[in-house]
Formats: structure tokens, sequence, C-alpha cells
């Protein structure tokens, strides 16, 4: 936008984007403000517009934000002596809101101002200048609290990337403020009761508990206040409404998250723990009054007191702030019929569990083990299906999502309890109501039994047997949801099998009667995959029936998924078969797959007959994924015939189907794992394979076929006569490649082609690294990987830094290995040299500006690299990274100090392994966050 636009044109604008019927003038409308708002001129347009009296709603909504998301995002176009009347006109806007201003219009103000006031370095004490503004006015009262509560909660807001100093430096300004802030608060709670007064209320705890989150409340100072005496009232008192409960919930939480270090607040660790211990009877009234959301809460306080003394209930039990009475509380809570609600102390006992694991106590596991006991009983009591449920669970639903988090905390606390013994629990309770046990108990038992069975000692031979045997004889009328589950329990129970082969027929009889039954089919396939990977050793003469099986697979009527399954483990029993009967094997279960592929790609281009290509794809890829027979050096590999007689077809499926990334990813994955299969043995298919990928590469950009052109020169990169060959590949499709890339947001926009690109050219840096570093593009490849730093995706950035940190490591090699080790050294030292001052440049603006904490590890890595060169050389390049940093934000806020420059200088270059860079990398770029 070149210039400012008039505040008519800008209101005219507004009012076509809420008001015009016209899709497409509305669509121009929104573009328009949108690049008004990005534009400099915005600052003053919506100053303008908030001043007009009677302005109407959208436009003074559309002002508001437009001011809230400047001075969050823009802060630094304004030079610093704008700031102060900024400020007063902010100040200005927001003395002026009455009553009937719309409340969504104030938050926007309330946080403008308060964004500005952190940003502001000239603005000192913000909070106590506010409160002595707006305090005085009872008009301005609920303002004033949303400014309160906002102060606290936007000083770690990441947008507004204040750095580390400006933080603390507010911090400690917040917490000078505290003991004005709590006096106020406290008067706004002692207001006389009413309606307005519990909305009132309701903002001061909000308030209160954004400052305990903070950290920035005096907790010896509040411990004894009416504040937390009124929060307590509030929760025991049976009426209150349920957004006071909720603030109330929300501010004590905050308290109890506050106090964790419980030896820095004794005095308020003290007093809400015997808060906390008067609330059971609320708890339980709003049981019988079935208010969930009031069930909830207290469940939240209960499990949020439980974690932050933890250290106490497991150091100190039954004494003091470990009083054990904690632990009943979650228990009741556990037990609510309700799931949501025993859902809220699962990360507790996931806590809980590990601490224990880590102190190896038996005296302190056999003291919670009763509590274990009864969370494993309610547990299995909330896995209950409904009764009249007449289908098998559905893991994507809510309840089965539940299903899979409880099977999660039953595996990471079964050690105090035992497996075994869990077992045991199960089958008894089952046992002792055998007449009177509803199908849904049934279940529910197995479905816990299936979480803990491959912890089943194979030696047990007491329960196992009577457990398994009654699951192979379970009556035809049996709820398929029993039958469902219980084949998934027969699947767990596989190494328990594998040591008890006596009954491993009956158990295929059982899984082979499953697959018949659709709904079952998927748990029976997989559960015969999992025998086949632990017994395929005694599973071999089963081939025969498993080839008839997936023959005939089609006519169970069974998912894709389980005929995949099937076909897995069908491959690993194929595998530990004689080498002469292999060839035979391979072809039999493949010729399905090839058949029904040839049948689609003959009526590829019929629209009439909808095949998917995909099916047979998944389920080709999936045999020779799985298909490892242990092949001598000499050897013809067994399966090279198989796959030399299908790539005609897989080449011909790539070349119809070219136009869909779906299919041609499918082709390249099943041509992908048939390379692996075979090894070397790939050569014959090696020639027309590149040739075709690099046809097809020019013209739709896959980017799966530089994934396969990796897969490529894992396999052949050490092999003389295929370098040359697998080089000339990589140039042809480096060209699409780039032109993609130096796209506008051409990285961002293709993380996959960045992720296969440097997968592939991390293959060339193992395989043939010299001939790979003399090659005349390496310098736009070197080059585009110094770019591609700046990329935040995940897996593609970690592809960039693998690459980098290969390549700069090629010298490190074992002399007596390497002949040219001497040349390989040299290569590194040249492309330290010649690009290692840019390299650093960019990896610390990356993991400044750019990139996630979570990827710091791998930017370390790639630094160490560099330092294990050269390190006098880095502590120079290093030096001059440093210098080009903004290092003074917008404001005059000091991000790094000279001091801290020379500290993070001096740990990376002092570092003596990666972990030791990543540490000064995350604590030197919180100065800029």
């Amino acid at each position: 936008m070149e210039a400012a636009p008039s505040l008519e044109t800008v209101t005219q604008a507004i009012q076509t984007l809420y008001h015009n019927p016209d899709v497409t003038a509305k669509e121009r409308a929104s573009f328009w403000l949108g690049e008004l708002q990005k534009s400099v001129y915005a600052w003053e347009i919506s100053d303008h517009l908030l001043h007009i009296r009677d302005a109407d709603l959208e436009s003074c909504y559309f002002a508001a934000q437009t001011m809230r998301t400047k001075v969050q995002y823009c802060f630094h176009e304004l030079p610093q002596a704008a700031h102060q009347s900024l400020r007063d006109s902010l100040l200005e806007h927001i003395n002026n809101v009455s009553e009937s201003t719309n409340h969504i219009i104030v938050t926007q103000l309330c946080l403008a101002i308060v964004d500005l006031a952190l940003q502001m370095v000239t603005w000192k004490n913000a909070a106590h200048e506010l409160i002595q503004r707006f305090g005085g006015n009872p008009h301005h009262v609920p303002l004033l609290l949303d400014i309160l509560k906002f102060l606290p909660e936007e000083v770690n807001s990441r947008s507004l990337r204040l750095g580390d100093n400006r933080r603390k430096e507010i911090t400690e300004e917040l917490s000078k403020s505290a003991p004005l802030v709590l006096q106020l608060l406290t008067s706004y709670m002692e207001s006389a009761p009413g309606e307005v007064e519990f909305r009132r209320q309701t903002g001061v705890l909000k308030c209160l508990g954004s400052w305990f989150n903070l950290g920035s409340i005096p907790t010896d100072q509040v411990a004894h206040s009416k504040l937390i005496a009124g929060i307590f009232e509030a929760l025991r008192e049976p009426q209150i409404s349920g957004s006071y409960h909720e603030a109330a919930c929300d501010c004590l939480c905050a308290a109890l998250f506050a106090v964790e270090e419980v030896d820095k607040h004794q005095a308020l660790s003290q007093v809400l723990f015997e808060g906390v211990l008067t609330l059971p009877d609320a708890y339980l009234a709003s049981v019988g009054e079935e208010d969930l959301d009031k069930s909830m809460n207290y469940c939240r306080i209960f499990t949020e007191m439980a974690e932050s003394f933890l250290d106490c209930v497991i150091m100190t039990p039954n004494q003091g702030l470990g009083d054990l009475r904690t632990l009943d509380l979650l228990l009741m809570c556990i037990s609510h019929h309700q799931y949501e609600v025993s859902e809220i102390t699962f990360n507790f006992w996931y806590r809980l569990s590990e601490v224990l694991a880590t102190k190896n106590d038996v005296n302190k596991e056999a003291l919670f083990k009763p509590y274990i006991e009864r969370l494993l009983t309610s547990l299995c009591q909330h896995s209950c299906m409904e009764p009249d449920e007449e289908d098998i669970p559905d893991d994507s639903d809510d309840f089965g999502h539940f299903r899979v988090q409880v099977s999660e905390l039953i595996k990471d606390v079964i050690f105090l309890v035992g497996s075994a013994n869990c077992f045991t629990q199960m089958y008894e309770s089952l046992a002792s109501q055998s007449s009177s046990t509803t199908w849904d108990r049934t279940e529910a038992a197995l479905f816990v039994m299936t979480a803990v069975a491959k912890n089943i000692s194979p030696s047990e031979n007491v329960i196992v047997p009577q457990v398994l045997q009654a699951l192979l004889n379970l009556p035809e009328d049996s709820h398929v949801a029993v039958k469902y589950t219980g084949t998934r329990l027969v699947g767990e129970l596989c190494e328990w099998i594998d040591s008890h082969h006596e009954v491993l027929d009956s158990v295929l009889h059982f899984l082979l009667a499953g697959l018949h039954n659709h709904k079952i089919a998927p748990a029976a396939a997989a559960a015969l995959l999992q025998i086949c990977q632990i017994c395929r050793d005694k599973m071999y003469q089963h081939f025969g029936g498993l080839v008839q099986i997936i023959q005939n697979v089609d006519s169970f009527n069974i998912s894709n998924e389980a005929a995949v399954d099937l076909l897995k483990g069908t491959a690993m029993i194929l595998s530990k078969m004689p080498l002469e009967k292999i060839t035979e094997g391979a072809q039999q279960i493949c010729a399905v797959q090839v058949n029904q592929l040839n049948e689609v790609l003959q009526h590829a281009g019929d629209t009439n007959m909808k095949l998917d290509p995909v099916i047979w794809l998944d389920r080709l890829a999936a045999v020779f994924r799985n298909l490892h027979p242990l092949v001598s050096d000499g050897q013809v590999h067994p399966c090279k015939p198989v796959i030399e007689a299908i790539w005609p077809l897989l080449s011909d499926c790539c070349d119809k189907y070219q136009h869909d990334i779906r299919v041609v990813e499918r082709c390249c994955r099943c041509v992908r794992f048939s390379v692996r299969c075979v090894g070397k043995g790939a050569d014959t298919i090696l020639p027309p394979l590149v040739q075709q990928m690099v046809q097809l590469y020019s013209v739709h950009n896959h980017s799966c076929f530089l994934y396969l052109g990796s897969i490529l020169v894992d396999e052949f990169g050490s092999e003389e006569g295929c370098q040359q060959g697998l080089l000339d590949m990589l140039q042809a499709f480096s060209v699409p490649t780039f032109k993609l890339l130096e796209e506008p947001d051409g990285f961002r926009n293709h993380p996959d082609t960045v992720d296969d690109l440097f997968r592939l050219c991390t293959r060339f840096v193992q395989r043939m690294p010299l001939m790979f570093i003399q090659a005349s593009f390496f310098k736009s490849i070197i080059n585009c990987g110094m770019a591609a730093c700046m990329v935040d995706h995940r897996d593609a950035n970690a592809s960039v830094m693998k690459f980098l940190q290969d390549l700069l490591k090629i010298g490190m090699v074992n002399e007596d290995k390497y002949p040219d080790h001497a040349q390989r050294k040299q290569a590194a030292e040249a492309i330290m040299q010649e690009y290692g001052p840019q390299m650093l440049q960019n990896l610390l603006t990356a993991v400044i500006f750019c990139l996630p904490s979570f990827m710091m590890p791998d930017i370390a890595d790639v630094v160490y690299a560099i330092m294990l060169i050269d390190r006098p050389s880095v502590c120079r390049f290093l030096e001059a990274a440093l210098k080009a940093l903004p290092v003074e934000g917008s404001g005059g806020v000091v991000r790094a100090t000279h001091k801290q420059l020379v500290d993070f200088h001096k740990a990376v270059t002092s570092a003596e392994h990666a972990k030791q860079v990543s540490f000064a990398l995350r604590d030197f770029t919180r100065l800029f966050r």
C-alpha cells in the first residue's frame, strides 16, 4: 500500500466486508483490509476510527483489533519518539469506554495497552500507574481487572518476543506491584454480594490466578488473606454459579501450582492443603446433583494438589503434606460414574509411577500397591462399554480415546502390582461372578488383561492356560465385542504361546475362524501377525494354509489393513524357509496382488470403473518389506526373479497414474521395499528405473522420487559402475527442484521436497563423498542447504541438518578403513573455510528467530561438527556472527548484553560435546524470545 487511504474508504470497505451480500466484493474487501493492517498506515487509521464518537460497531472492532495486532506484532515499526503519544491515545480510548461498549472491543484495547506496557521500556511501573488511573472509578473496575489479568499473562507471550532480559525486568516490576494488586483485589472481594458483585468477584479470581501463574504473588502475604478464604467459601457454597465456581477452581489450581516448591511456600502450602481437605463433601454434593462441570472442577483441584505435593507424598507418606488422604481424594473422583472425571487424574498416576520406578524402593512400592489395585479396579469399571452396544469397540470416538489412555496408564503403573497379579485379579473377578457377569464387564476385564498380557512370564502355568482355553472355546453366541477383545488378547499373549507350542494349532484355528467375521477380522489379522512375528520358527509348517487364506482373502470381506497384516505375517514365515522354496512362495503370495493390479491397469482409463491400484500396491509393499531371507555372499537372491517379473507392472502403473501423487507415492514405496529386499540384486531394473524417475520428476515434481533416489544411492552408491549414473540422476533432479524452491516461500511451501532432497544428498555424502563434492552442482546444493536452515518444518530441517553434519564429518574416519582419508579431511577443511562463516550465521539466525526450541539439538550437532574441524576458526566465525545480531530490540529493549554475548561465545567454543552446545543455544535464544 503506497499511500494512506481515507477514513471514508476504510469504513466503506468494512461495511462491504460485513454487510454486502456479494461474495466477490466481500473477498476483495477482506483482502484490501488485510493489506491495510500490514501497512504502516494502519496505526493512524485505527487511531482515527477509535476517535469517531458515532462509529459503527464493525469499524470500532476493526480498529481495536488492528491496534492490538500492530502493537503485538509490529511495534518495531514505530520510532521510540511515538511511544508516548501511542500510550496516551490508548489510555484515552480506554477511558472513554462506556457500559454499552462491546466487550470484545474493550478486550482488544486492554490487550493493546498491556502489550505496549510490556514493550515500552520507558514506561516504568505500569501496573501501579494503571491502578491509580482507573482504580478510583467503579465504572472502570471490570476493564482494570482485565488489564491486571492480562499483564502477567502476556509476559510469556512468544509473539511479543520480549527476550529474557526484558521479561525478568517486567517480572521484577510486577512483583513490586503485587502487594498493591492484592490490596485492590481484596477490597473488591469485600464488596456486598449481588449479581454485579459476583461478576466482579469472578474477575478478581481470574486476575489473582493470572498473578499466581506468573509467580509474582508474595505467598506468605496472601496465605491468610481474605482472598484465599473467599475461594474456599465459594467452593463450599452449593448454590454458586457455574462461572464463579470455575473461576475459583482455576485460581485455586494456579495457587497450588505456584507452591510446588513447598519449602519456599510453606505457609500457603499448609493453608491450601487444609482448605482442600474441606471440599470432599462439596464434591459429593455435586455428584448427587449430577453437576458434571463442578465435579470436574473439584477433581482438577484434588489432582493439582496431588501433583504439587507429590514429593511429599512419596518421601514422607502420611506425614504433613504427604498425607495419603490426597490419594483417597483422587480415587474418590475416579469412582465417578462419568469417565471424563477420572481422566483428569491420569497425569498424576503417570508421575507417581515414574518417580517410584526411578527410586526402585520395594517398601515404597508396597505402600502404594493397594492404591494402584483400587485404581485398576476403577479403570476396569470405567472401561465397560454400554450394555446395549451391539458393535465392537471404536478407538476413534471419545470413549475409544479414553480406553487407549487407560491402556497406556495400566502399562505404566502395572509394575507396582505385577502383571500376573493384575491378570489373576481380573480373571478371578470374572470367575467369582460367572453366572451373573454381564458381557460388558467380561469385555472390560479382557481389555485390562490385554494391556498387561505381554508382560506375563512364559513360565506362568496357572491362570493363562485357563484364560486362553476359555477364549478359544467362546460360545458362538458370545457378544461380538467379547470376541473382538478376546482375539486381541490372544495376539498379545504371543510370547507366552511361543513357549507353549502345544497350543499353537488351536490358536491358529481360533484366529482363522475369526477372519470369517468381518467385525472380528481386523483383530484376528493383527493377532495372526503377532503370532507370526514371535512364533515364526514354529509356523513354517502352516505356510501352505496361510497362502490359501491370502489367495481367498477378499472372500472374507475384511479391510485392506487386515489383509496387509496377513501378508506381513506370511512374508515373515516365508523368510525362515529354505532358500529353494522362497522363490515359489513369494510368487504365490504376490500372484493375487499382481493379477488384480494388472486388471486395474487394463481399465485405468475407464471412468465407469472405480478401481484403486493403491490397495494392491500396499499389499505388494507389505510382502517385500517383511521378506528378509538369509542370503550368503555369492548366492542369487531368491526374490530377484519375482521382482524382475513385477517391475514392468510397477513401471506401467507409475506411467499411467503419473498425475496422481497418491498412487505414485505407493509405486515408489513398493519399488523401495523391493530394492531393499534384494539389495544389489536389483541391478537389472536400476537403469530403466532411474530413467523413468528423472523423466516423471521433471514433469510432476513428486518428491517421492527423490526419496526413492536416496534408497538407490544407499544400495548402489558404493558400486563404481553405478556412481556416475547416480550423480547424473541427482543433477537431473536438482534443476526442477531448485526452480521449485526458488519460488516465493518455496522452502516453506514444499517441506517434503526439502526433506527428500537432503535425504538424497546425505546418502551421497555417506556413499561417495569425494565424487559428490567434486560435482559441478555441489556448490548449488550446499548453498541451498544453508538457505534451508530457516525451514521450521521438523522433518525437513532435520534432514538438512543431517546433511550438513555428515558433510562436515567426512574427514573424521578410520584411516585403516578409508585409504582416501587424507583427501576427505582436506575436503572437509575446504568446505569449512569457504562456507563456515555463512553457515554459522545462518544457523544462529535460524535458531534465534525461526525455529522452535525442540529443533536446537540438530543445530547444535552441526555447530559442534564445524568445531571438530577447526575450533580456532569457529571462534572467529562465531564472533562475527554475534556482532551481526540485532541485540537491541524495538523500544530500546536490550536483548543481549555484551557480557551475555561473551558468555555464550565462550560456552559454545569451549564445549566438549554437542549437548553443551545445545544447552548454550537454548539459554541464548531465550534472550531474543
